[in-house]
Formats: structure tokens, C-alpha cells, sequence
């Protein structure tokens, strides 16, 4: 999912650089103090998830787990994304300095409409319900992710046509891989730690 440098016109690397800094200046603005340590969790996870990647032309396959991020950190998330793929880029050469904006935009964006369109299914008082919803935030923010590295790769030019829907199809597997993680992290999260998802603990769902 990480587009590499080189790869999108200047005005597509432009834009996302200042999508991504507003977006960041947003999440820093909503991280409370006491989300800073899950904020750091979440960040060393998409970190892991992230670093065994399958390179598909300009772009790549690999897990990102930004729809957990979202409906956990809401827009803190867009911060603690961009630390991980600075981390990367730094470190592993994923993606590359020039794009880190827009590789921002287009991973942490997701999580934030995942968060606006999940989080009242996630803090249902029916774990099953909570469960299938947080199965929806992760398959929906990778199919979200996907389109927007498309529509990257598209703007920049019409060669990047064919890449641009290849990267849909074969996210597909990876959809349905994090919408099973991102429930099991839901439904894990509702037994030991409900509060991360503004839950109060219910008779029932007790450790």
C-alpha cells in the first residue's frame, strides 16, 4: 500500500503533503493525553503489520490495521500512522520522504472515516454486534485505502491506469483478512480493555 518516490506526479505528491499535515495538526489537536500510550501501540502495530509487503509496481500488499486504529484513536490516528511510515521510510526505505504525505493521506484517512461510520456499532452493548462492526471498520478502511492509492496512481498519469486497478483486486484478500483480525481485536478489546472504545464494562463481558 505504500507508494514509492518517484512514482505520482508533483502536484498528487504536493496535494497530499498538505492534506496530511492538516489531517495531523487534526489528530494532534483530538489525542488526549491518556491516548498518547495507545496511540503508540496502535502505531508500533501498523509498524509490525506493515513490514512483510508484497510489491505490486509502484505500490504494494501488506496489512495495515488502520481500521482498528480508527475506531480506537479516531483522528489521533492520522498521527500515529504517519510516525509509522516515517518509521519505515527512514528505516526500510518503504515508500520513500517525498510521498510520505500522501502515503499519510491515503492510509490514515480511512481510519478516520471507519471511526465516523463504525464507532456506535463498535460500542453496541451486544459484543456480537460490537464484533461484526469492527469486521466492517477493516475490511472498509483497506477497500477505502485502496481506492484513494488507485486514484493516486490514475492522476499521475494515464500508464498507471492498468497498476491503479490492479491495486483494488488484489487488496481484495487483504480485506477480508483485516476485517477478521479488526473483529477479533473488537471482540478482545470488549473483554479486557472496554474503555478503549468508550465501553463500559458489562455484566457478562467482566475479565
Amino acid at each position: 500500500m505504500h507508494i514509492v518516490d518517484g512514482a505520482l506526479a508533483n502536484s498528487v505528491v504536493a496535494g497530499g503533503a498538505v492534506v496530511a499535515v492538516g489531517g495531523i495538526a487534526m489528530g494532534l489537536r483530538h489525542m488526549p493525553m491518556e491516548k498518547i500510550p495507545v496511540a503508540g501501540v496502535l502505531s508500533a502495530s501498523f509498524f509490525v503489520a506493515s513490514l512483510i509487503h508484497v510489491p505490486i509496481g509502484p505500490s504494494s500488499v501488506h496489512l495495515i490495521m488502520n481500521g482498528l486504529a480508527g475506531i480506537v484513536l479516531g483522528w489521533a490516528a492520522v498521527p500515529a500512522l504517519f510516525v509509522g511510515l516515517l518509521l519505515q521510510a527512514v528505516f526500510f526505505g518503504f515508500g520513500g520522504l517525498t510521498v510520505l504525505g500522501i502515503n499519510t493521506v491515503n492510509i490514515a484517512l480511512p481510519a478516520v472515516a471507519a471511526w465516523y461510520l463504525c464507532r456506535r456499532g463498535v460500542r453496541s452493548s451486544d459484543a456480537r454486534i460490537a464484533a461484526l462492526w469492527g469486521a466492517l471498520a477493516g475490511g472498509l478502511s483497506i477497500a477505502i485505502t485502496t481506492i484513494m492509492v488507485a486514484a493516486s496512481l490514475a492522476l499521475s498519469g494515464e500508464e498507471f491506469y492498468p497498476a491503479a486497478k490492479f491495486v483494488f483486486l488484489a487488496h481484495i484478500p487483504v480485506m477480508l483478512i483485516e476485517a477478521g483480525l479488526t473483529a477479533a481485536a473488537v471482540h478482545l478489546t470488549r473483554l479486557v480493555k472496554p474503555e478503549l472504545l468508550d465501553v463500559a464494562p458489562v455484566m457478562g463481558e467482566a475479565r
